[in-house]
């Protein structure tokens, strides 16, 4: 991509604006935060006057933009267009299109309309899927306004930011938890990403972003149709999943929230929409969610989803699909909700297991386990990894039941493996179904855990206690 003139051009680089007094520019006048005085300026920036549009036409930051989306991948857009065929497109059309995002001109095209389903299969989640084109040129603005933005963010905002993760933000919850506060404000935004007001936003962008060309490209992205069907359908408000652009918007408005439950002296955490409000009593709980629920949708023209906004114990909530232990100092565990979601995501792989190899059952069942129990290695209350295992262990051996089919097969089968034939036949010509006989004590003497360890499945246990030995 570092010879592709989707870095700059035919020309080789950015044009630079005669010197002169500042035009329409990408920083922040001078006397605001220090922070923000030369966003995104490299050690090779150009002069005082170079726009934030043309610091985002660089050959270097649209190289990094470019290697970010073909590292992320991702579905075509409505054009059809692929991450492998961006780079001969630019080629091709890239001094067209620079000059046209330079000029104004330039119009994203439609978003394509996918549903997900949500965790728990609760309906479905909509994600708008830019082409890849207009995702390259997303992230190359993501990351000239990343800098002008993130150092003013609330330092208990902890989504889409560079140098935090879910991590810190569970582990900050915890912090407040064991800091004796033992209530805590549940708040779930009813729909955010649909119903961000695009004025409400652009007014909060334009505070610190005074260059035109980028603020108009900004509200196209914001504007663009969404296209289901063939159909196009406009949109007035939303900021829909799926474009780079999205995640740093969507904390651009709820920094808000933050500034205002700062200037409140609130303990809080906030991870993209979800946020955690924690105070000492059930009473100061119910009026911080009316008070917010209030200031949300006076200020940001958001509406706070009240079946899903509660105040509660700590213990009978979730935060990022963890939990805490009850304890006077809590302790972290895995959230009810998310083991459910994991038995669910299995229940497929086990039901194809019936008519292939264990093998290959357990290679799937290791690329599930292993992305999982990496995401809960924080976890200090890992019981629940010994019954899932245990679960896991038991829904092989009815695989195995299930295919050893008859009572013949079983008996000799189990007799290899060291049962004596009286048990083997007691169990294999019993009336019990296959989920019953995997329990039985005799498959588990038969079949225990370090068979199953032989073929390599991963125990979650074991592979929990080694994550939690490198932290």
């Amino acid at each position: 991509m570092s010879s592709s003139r989707c870095e700059g051009g035919a020309d080789g680089g950015a044009g630079k604006l005669p010197r002169g007094p500042r035009p329409r520019g990408g920083t922040p006048r001078a006397g605001t935060d220090a922070r923000q005085t030369h966003p995104a300026r490299s050690r090779n920036a150009g002069p005082e006057t170079e726009s934030l549009m043309e610091k985002a036409l660089r050959p270097e930051n649209l190289a990094a933009a470019y290697k970010r989306v073909k590292r992320n991948g991702g579905a075509p857009g409505v054009d059809g267009m692929s991450v492998h065929d961006l780079k001969a497109h630019c080629r091709q059309h890239w001094p067209r299109i620079r000059k046209e995002l330079l000029g104004g001109r330039y119009r994203p095209q439609p978003v394509k309309r996918v549903e997900i389903p949500k965790p728990g299969g609760k309906g479905t989640r909509t994600l708008g899927i830019p082409t890849v084109l207009d995702r390259m040129i997303q992230q190359a603005l993501n990351q000239v306004l990343n800098p002008i933005f993130d150092p003013t963010f609330s330092d208990a905002s902890f989504g889409f930011r560079p140098g935090r993760s879910t991590h810190d933000a569970v582990r900050r919850a915890r912090e407040h938890i064991a800091s004796g506060y033992g209530w805590v404000v549940d708040l779930d935004l009813e729909k955010f990403f649909d119903r961000v007001n695009h004025d409400v936003l652009m007014a909060r962008v334009a505070r610190r972003v005074e260059d035109k060309e980028v603020l108009r490209l900004i509200r196209r992205y914001l504007q663009a149709g969404m296209m289901e069907g063939g159909l196009v359908s406009p949109r007035v408000e939303g900021t829909p999943q799926g474009g780079p652009l999205s995640p740093l918007l969507s904390n651009v408005l709820l920094d808000e929230l933050d500034k205002e439950l700062e200037r409140r002296g609130h303990r809080f955490v906030r991870y993209a929409d979800d946020c955690n409000v924690y105070v000492r009593s059930r009473a100061a709980g119910e009026r911080v969610l009316a008070s917010l629920e209030r200031f949300l949708q006076k200020r940001l023209r958001l509406k706070v989803n009240r079946e899903k906004s509660a105040v509660g114990r700590p213990p009978q909530r979730k935060f990022l699909s963890y939990s805490v232990t009850g304890e006077r100092y809590p302790r972290l565990r895995v959230a009810p909700q998310a083991v459910r979601r994991l038995r669910t995501k299995l229940r497929p792989i086990f039901r194809r297991g019936r008519g292939r190899s264990l093998d290959d059952t357990i290679e799937e069942l290791n690329r599930k386990l292993r992305g999982w129990i990496q995401y809960y290695r924080l976890v200090e209350a890992p019981t629940v990894f010994k019954r899932l295992d245990q679960r896991i262990r038991r829904k092989l051996r009815c695989i195995l039941w299930r295919q050893w089919k008859t009572p013949a097969t079983r008996v000799r089968r189990l007799t290899a493996r060291g049962a004596t034939v009286e048990d083997a036949r007691g169990l294999a010509y019993s009336r019990h179904g296959p989920w019953v006989s995997a329990g039985t004590w005799l498959m588990g003497r038969t079949l225990p855990p370090s068979y199953f360890a032989q073929q390599g499945l991963l125990s979650l246990l074991r592979e929990h206690q080694r994550l939690a030995r490198s932290l």
